[in-house]
């Protein structure tokens, strides 16, 4: 009985001790948990529906290829600051149709480009090699350890970072170790690009289909002592001469195409004597020919063509020799009557 009596005072503290924190702890919860609600409605930061509507319509690479940071990135500074609607090289045309109507804007999506090697060697078979590397697997580590182990020094070291940073698998390496470009995969991001410790990649429109495969600025004979291939850009500037639009420069030894100039007529590559230039349209590109009945003979049409193909006395119809043709199409855009097609 004596027990008793000193139990239940004792079973009366020990409940007191813990219910008391719980029930304290528990209010103080609810009070941080309402303050924490009311400054959430309070202080919310409102989202434009615009944003999440164009991240929705956006592929999600994240790619940085529009020069933000993701697609979020993208989609905020389209609604906040009037940034483009076509810079998404991965979503194109799609994308960009999506975009206006979220936006009511018109827009059309930009040349679609591809990325392409200005280096034909890297190969296990046709790059010269001036010590056997045997650090990191990585072009970056590669290059800073003697300007590289390969011979040409502006020439593709091989341990493709390239293929290792594109995102869309559009790169590919072959058994002899050469990359190549998956036209269909390539979203033109730049991931490549970045990648490449020597600037080998460039971004090109893929309606272009004229590339210079080198990127080495060293003279003749060295030029062709130190490339792989033996097909090296030797800076004669015979391309450049023969350019009807001046769309080739060459600087340091090195020829280089300005795309935005290039009307793609191939010409450069059948005067390369290296064959450095490669026209991968060769023997496939269409020949200009002149209905008669349209032709006025005024002349424009043979004024303009770089091969002298068209020719023909003023006031009469013109005819076109299509050996000398290269399927330019410049007198197609130039004839005021709509007389020429590409047959």
């Amino acid at each position: 009985m004596i027990a008793l009596v000193i139990f239940l005072p004792l079973a009366t503290n020990t409940m007191s001790t813990i219910v008391l924190p719980v029930i304290i702890l528990g209010a103080l919860g609810l009070v941080f948990g309402l303050v924490l609600a009311f400054a959430a409605k309070v202080f919310a930061v409102k989202i434009d529906e615009r944003v999440e509507q164009i991240i929705a319509a956006l592929p999600g690479a994240n790619c940085g290829a529009c020069g933000q940071a993701g697609c979020a990135g993208y989609a905020s500074s389209i609604v906040e600051s009037d940034t483009p609607i076509n810079l998404c090289a991965p979503g194109g045309a799609a994308a960009v149709e999506k975009i206006a109507k979220i936006m009511g804007k018109t827009a059309s999506a930009q040349t679609k480009k591809i990325a392409q090697y200005h280096c034909s060697s890297g190969g296990f078979n046709n790059t010269k090699w001036k010590y056997a590397y045997q650090g990191i697997e990585s072009c970056k580590s590669a290059v800073n350890i003697a300007d590289g182990p390969n011979l040409c020094s502006w020439g593709c070291v091989g341990y493709n970072d390239c293929q290792k940073a594109c995102v869309f698998d559009a790169i590919s390496v072959d058994e002899q170790g050469m990359r190549h470009i998956d036209a269909a995969k390539c979203t033109a991001c730049g991931a490549c690009v970045a990648a490449c410790p020597r600037k080998l990649i460039m971004l090109i429109p893929e309606t272009k289909h004229v590339v210079i495969n080198c990127s080495s600025k060293a003279k003749m004979p060295l030029a062709k002592q130190l490339c792989g291939t033996e097909k090296p850009c030797i800076g004669c500037g015979l391309c450049s001469r023969k350019c009807p639009v001046q769309a080739i420069t060459v600087e340091g030894n090195l020829a280089r195409i300005d795309y935005a100039k290039c009307i793609d007529c191939g010409l450069c590559a059948t005067v390369c004597p290296t064959k450095c230039i490669t026209d991968s349209k060769a023997g496939k590109r269409l020949k200009a020919e002149i209905e008669a009945e349209k032709c006025i003979g005024c002349t424009i049409c043979a004024k303009i063509c770089p091969t002298q193909a068209i020719s023909g006395e003023l006031k009469q119809a013109h005819a076109v020799n299509k050996d000398a043709c290269i399927g330019c199409e410049q007198c197609v855009g130039k004839c005021p009557k709509k007389a020429i097609n590409m047959v």
